[in-house]
């Protein structure tokens, strides 16, 4: 098994509306920039960047965790699902607009870890830190 992807990421917004915004398809394709469809139920399905990533959701505690069952169209069909663990909580020191997101992923193919890792902060956290800048100049 390949190691655990462990990230941390502090935002410009309550936890809740990270969390809030990681569940609404129009929200989560406005940060990301690419087609999402996802689910706020348990067992629910999603798609992000067009199809190109899937899966369902696991375990939603409202506003503070996601656990999905998470994984990319180009891995092989005999790979199982990752899991993606999201945490959101507030950043300490951070004010009341402080938020952070606790990320740790189980189960990414040896050869497409490296491209997961890398992928997180270029295609999430830093299109996110970027759209959250923007929204703050409205």
């Amino acid at each position: 098994m390949t190691k655990t992807i462990e990230q941390s990421v502090r935002l410009a917004a309550t936890p809740e509306e990270l969390f809030d915004t990681y569940l609404d398809s129009k929200l989560h394709s406005a940060v990301t920039g690419g087609q999402a469809k996802m689910s706020r139920k348990v067992d629910g399905k999603f798609t992000a960047w067009g199809g190109q990533l899937s899966g369902r959701n696991l375990v939603i505690v409202p506003k503070k965790m996601i656990v999905q069952a998470w994984r990319a169209n180009h891995w092989k069909a005999s790979d199982p699902d990752s899991i993606l663990i999201l945490r959101f909580s507030h950043t300490p020191g951070g004010g009341r607009r402080g938020g952070q997101i606790d990320l740790a992923h189980v189960g990414v193919p040896a050869y497409d870890h490296k491209g997961v890792t890398q992928g997180w902060p270029k295609y999430y956290w830093e299109p996110w830190k970027k759209y959250l800048a923007g929204k703050s100049k409205r």
